[in-house]
């Protein structure tokens, strides 16, 4: 099944409860007044309050056959990894809502 696409009102989380932000470097497709997020675009933590708190997320699994301008979009069912300042690998992102008017594969 299809998960919805992200969007930057995407609630996402690391291990930690810390927000993830994520920053459209181009900003292609508006979903319900929101743009789409990809897997080229950067994604930060600023409030993980973790001993070695989380700072970046790095995308493993995108969307298989969706893409904006050859990025890869990103769904509900993208896996995503939090790393911090050191590189040390922190955990999955937790996606916890996203839209659900454009889905993707």
């Amino acid at each position: 099944m299809p998960g919805g696409l992200l969007t930057v009102q995407t609630v996402m989380t690391c291990p930690h409860g810390g927000i993830v932000v994520a920053i459209p470097t181009s900003p292609r497709v508006i979903m319900a007044g929101a743009p789409a997020v990809y897997a080229t675009d950067t994604f930060m933590v600023p409030d993980c309050r973790f001993a070695q708190p989380c700072t970046t997320v790095r995308w493993q699994v995108a969307s298989q056959t969706g893409s904006g301008g050859g990025a890869a979009t990103l769904t509900v069912d993208s896996v995503g990894f939090c790393y911090g300042a050191t590189g040390a690998l922190q955990g999955a992102v937790l996606i916890q809502a996203a839209q659900s008017t454009v889905s993707g594969t």
